[in-house]
């Protein structure tokens, strides 16, 4: 009798739960997706894992639009990228995997399909999440879930490599974002703060002026058609090499470019 009562206090609430169970919410934040049916996206992409097989980087930076923006050249000064990559990165078997428009999805993808093969670089830079916040206006919890696959992903198929993740940089596109961007940045500089494999460098506040952003430091603004501040300027960008190069060199194990 005892045996029959115990096997109906677990068969009961079975057939009292529904027959169906609500599947978890998929996060596109932290689910690869390819841009492949863009034509320019799909040849930078091949082209890159051309460039990698070359080249056989020892450094890698890993991002969007603002990364991408390395290899512009002016004039106007603001728009004059390469020299301040050559004065930072020059010499030094750097990589530059900057894709316009990416966000946390799109980089995953492109880790995991082929911008990882055969390479092991000493350290790879990455800078994403500002698109996140775009169009997509996916949740800080969601874009947190991206940085982590991305980091899981970076880890599984580069097991030597150092990461340097930087935080989400400021702008000026609405009070959300900037609510929501200062707010992934405190996550990930908590989760990250005691990871031996994950350096987090916050380094937004050298576009800031007075606690605002400062709107001299990024190029938008200056555009024939103006929009709100995104991208840093060359000069902005500048300042961003500057301040994270302690600890880059450091974990490249070169000396520090002045």
């Amino acid at each position: 009798m005892r045996s029959i009562l115990c096997l109906l206090m677990f068969v009961v609430p079975l057939l009292a739960a529904p027959v169906w169970a609500e599947k978890p919410r998929a996060v596109l934040a932290a689910t690869p997706l390819s841009r492949m049916d863009l034509p320019w996206w799909r040849e930078r992409h091949e082209a890159k894992l051309g460039e990698l097989r070359r080249v056989r980087p020892d450094l890698i930076f890993l991002g969007d639009s603002i990364t991408q923006n390395w290899e512009l050249r002016g004039p106007p000064d603001w728009a004059n990228f390469e020299p301040v990559w050559q004065h930072f990165y020059g010499g030094r078997n750097a990589v530059n995997l900057g894709f316009t428009g990416d966000a946390t999805a799109h980089l995953l993808w492109r880790i995991e399909n082929g911008e990882t093969a055969g390479i092991a670089p000493k350290v790879a830079v990455v800078l994403i999440g500002a698109n996140n916040m775009g169009k997509l206006h996916w949740p800080e919890e969601d874009t947190l879930a991206g940085f982590d696959a991305i980091v899981r992903a970076l880890r599984q198929r580069l097991p030597a490599t150092k990461i340097l993740l930087l935080g989400v940089l400021p702008s000026d596109r609405s009070p959300w974002v900037t609510t929501t961007t200062a707010a992934i940045n405190r996550a990930l500089a908590g989760r990250y703060r005691a990871d031996t494999a994950v350096t987090f460098l916050d380094v937004g506040h050298v576009l800031l002026r007075d606690g605002h952003l400062n709107r001299d430091l990024f190029y938008d603004p200056k555009l024939e058609r103006p929009s709100p501040p995104l991208h840093p300027s060359a000069e902005g960008q500048r300042l961003i090499a500057k301040a994270i190069e302690p600890t880059l060199a450091a974990l490249l194990g070169d000396k520090a470019r002045q």
